[in-house]
């Protein structure tokens, strides 16, 4: 498959197959294997498939689970679809740009939204506010 999106890893080929298996064909992670379960910087996680803003860091909280997990995404920026893969109905998170296959939303988080958005660390890049340290 010919991946187009827009303005990143995608784009320029720089995609992993590891990468690709999740966004275009629906895979997870191994629990506990993303870099990003231990980003703490100020910024904005983004689709690794097309760049497009998805996630705050703000919104980012320790759910336990193993993978980077958010109570809320920015507006707009994500689609969601009904999976019963693995004998189980769940609502899969996808980027409402490319499509591309981003993690689960559980009804288990904490307040304001109740919502546990659970995503696989290499479908996102992390991108550090100005002065972030």
């Amino acid at each position: 498959m010919t991946d187009t999106a827009n303005t990143s890893g995608a784009q320029c080929g720089c995609l992993t197959p590891e990468q690709l298996r999740i966004l275009r064909e629906h895979g997870t992670e191994r629990p506990g294997s993303s870099p990003l379960n231990n980003e703490k910087r100020a910024g904005e996680y983004r689709c690794a498939g097309c760049g497009t803003p998805l996630f705050r860091s703000g919104t980012k909280y320790e759910s336990g689970s193993g993978w980077p997990s958010f109570f809320d995404a920015i507006p707009g920026a994500i689609g969601t679809t009904t999976d019963t893969s693995h004998g189980m109905t769940r609502t899969e998170v996808h980027c409402a740009h490319c499509n591309g296959h981003l993690g689960h939303v559980f009804p288990d988080g904490p307040p304001p939204t109740g919502l546990r958005y659970c995503m696989n660390g290499l479908a996102l890049t992390f991108v550090p506010r100005d002065g972030a340290s």
